[in-house]
């Protein structure tokens, strides 16, 4: 990647001298209260390859085929599609405030035949080749920076997925990693922490050996590529400046922490999802976070005049089966995962939100248990921690409504759980989940078929979401404020409150409305005379005797106050 070379101011120093690189790399640091903005986001997670086709010109680079099993090759989609989406204001529509996209990084070349999946190629992003350097399939270094930066005019925050336990699959053209930098055995069985992230987690990925400490040299293979392509001296030079600079040792991991970081120095990535996270040794993680946090000043410094506020760099990770919020360990206090002989805290290891991977089940109950059970989790036990919820994802084959017959409920109960919301490209269209002759988890990702909009059924649906989500984006209560029932039934009626960072914000919501004429009681969260909008219906109303009275044709009523 290309290296900046101005320096840094002393305030940015002495702000990078905080974070802890003249004290033992691997202490933990436990992350700050989480910004309420990011308690409240709308993040929207989208499969590079199969969210817009930007350019068909690149659809089948390093020459791929289109001779996979079904959905297991390249669809075409790539960074100059999502750039057009972008552009077209699709995601200002739709309330989305954070974009995270599959790694695009460059991947395995060539295909690979699963006995129980079939020929398959890296169209997912999982599969690194070449930590430094664009998937050309995906687009160019100039392709993404015209993202991020259009992202960034419009207000949003770019996420990417971020890989250290593993590397892509050796192929014929394809080089194996050498024995210094990946692990052979044991396979992992997750008896305990060890066989967990000291194993081979998978027969076909390289495990990278994050375990180990020791120095080891980079491989033949990527040296050659890199001077084939005539970067090999640059990137040498990074690399041993950053050595000394942070005084780690040439291990594996690290070497992939600064390739990693690279992405937020050179194109001002806001934030990382982190694939596979506790497979690896938890405290990799923070320094991920504190390179991230380095790379972030460097990059703002060097780009003064960008579109966009100055958040400070996020970071969630997947911790498999964590995020069971409360209803099936009603007794549980404790934020750790459990390996059996060794319990993890991920929020002490840089993380500010882990990916709750209980919603989809929990979506089962009803909207008024629902939202009091998260709310009780979020403001106990999860108090000032990130949680990002979703109803559908590309690898959880039990996603909340798989054919797409209760989209409509779907988004509220979503979009209006507390904590922040993770769209899944077209959970707003009702993309199906279920595609006949899929095998695994590619019936979860279809290309995203724009045309389907088109329908009035459709755009009914979609208004709908875009509805729930820009309400939410307007009003951090929704996510990160106190959950209050005013009313069990007919309708249900709940309020949100939110105070602190300077601001103040409340929302009442009637879920379960039968249209016609209602009341709905807003006492002690709107005053007597307080002009209010129905963000659903667009209808003016005042409120009277502590109640709203309104007729509607819907079935939620969410009032903000009137601007």
């Amino acid at each position: 990647m290309k290296k900046t070379t101005k320096g840094l101011t002393a305030a940015a120093l002495l702000a990078l001298a905080s974070l802890g690189y003249a004290r033992t790399p691997l202490a933990r640091t436990p992350t700050k209260a989480i910004d309420p903005f990011w308690h409240n986001a709308v993040v929207y997670f989208l499969m590079t390859d199969r969210f817009h086709n930007g350019d068909p010109s690149n659809d089948l680079s390093y020459g791929r085929k289109k001779d996979s099993n079904l959905l297991r090759g390249f669809e075409g989609g790539d960074v100059k599609g999502v750039t057009q989406k972008i552009q077209s204001g699709y995601f200002n529509e739709l309330g989305v405030n954070a974009i995270w996209t599959t790694p695009v990084l460059e991947n395995v070349h060539a295909p690979v035949s699963e006995k129980e999946w079939g020929k398959t190629y890296a169209y997912h992003g999982y599969w690194p080749k070449d930590w430094t350097e664009f998937d050309a399939n995906f687009g160019t270094e100039a392709d993404f920076k015209a993202m991020v930066k259009a992202a960034h005019s419009k207000g949003m925050y770019v996420l990417v997925d971020v890989i250290i336990n593993h590397s892509g699959v050796a192929t014929e053209i394809d080089p194996e990693w050498p024995d210094t930098w990946v692990r052979k055995s044991p396979t992992c069985d997750y008896s305990n922490y060890a066989m967990n992230t000291s194993c081979l987690l998978s027969f076909t990925l390289q495990d990278i050996l994050t375990e180990s400490e020791k120095p080891v040299e980079l491989p033949d293979f990527l040296l050659a590529k890199w001077k084939k392509e005539g970067r090999a001296d640059r990137e040498m030079a990074e690399l041993d400046a950053f050595f000394q600079r942070t005084q780690l040792p040439r291990a594996p991991k690290y070497y992939i922490v600064k390739w990693l970081s690279d992405w937020v120095r050179e194109y001002g990535v806001d934030g990382f999802r982190v694939d596979t996270a506790k497979h690896v040794d938890p405290e990799i993680w923070t320094i991920v976070k504190r390179e991230a946090e380095y790379a972030l000043l460097e990059w703002r410094k060097n780009n003064p005049n960008r579109p966009h506020a100055d958040r400070p760099f996020y970071m969630t990770g997947e911790v498999f089966n964590y995020g069971l919020l409360g209803f099936s360990a009603a007794s549980d206090t404790t934020l750790d995962y459990e390996f059996g002989d060794r319990n993890v805290n991920y929020y002490d290891f840089g993380f500010d939100s882990l990916i709750n991977m209980g919603f989809p089940s929990h979506a089962k109950f009803g909207y008024r248990e629902l939202f009091a059970k998260y709310d009780q989790e979020l403001q106990g036990r999860f108090a000032g921690k990130g949680v990002l919820s979703y109803i559908s994802s590309h690898d959880d084959m039990a996603p909340f409504d798989p054919k797409r017959e209760r989209a409509e409920e779907s988004a509220v109960k979503l979009l209006l759980a507390p904590g922040a919301a993770q769209i899944y490209y077209g959970d707003e269209i009702g993309r199906s989940l279920a595609i006949a002759g899929t095998k695994g988890d590619e019936t979860l990702r279809s290309t995203m078929d724009w045309t389907t909009i088109k329908s009035k059924r459709t755009r009914k649906l979609l208004t709908h979401w875009q509805t729930l989500a820009k309400f939410r984006s307007r009003h951090v209560a929704v996510g990160a404020g106190k959950h209050h029932e005013i009313q069990a039934s007919g309708p249900f009626v709940f309020a949100r409150t939110f105070a602190g960072n300077d601001a103040s914000d409340t929302v009442v919501v009637a879920l379960d409305v039968k249209p016609g004429s209602i009341s709905i009681p807003v006492k002690g969260f709107f005053n007597d005379g307080e002009k209010l909008i129905d963000a659903y219906s667009g209808q003016k109303v005042s409120v009277r005797g502590g109640s709203v009275r309104m007729k509607t044709r819907h079935n939620i009523v969410l009032l903000e106050a009137r601007k």
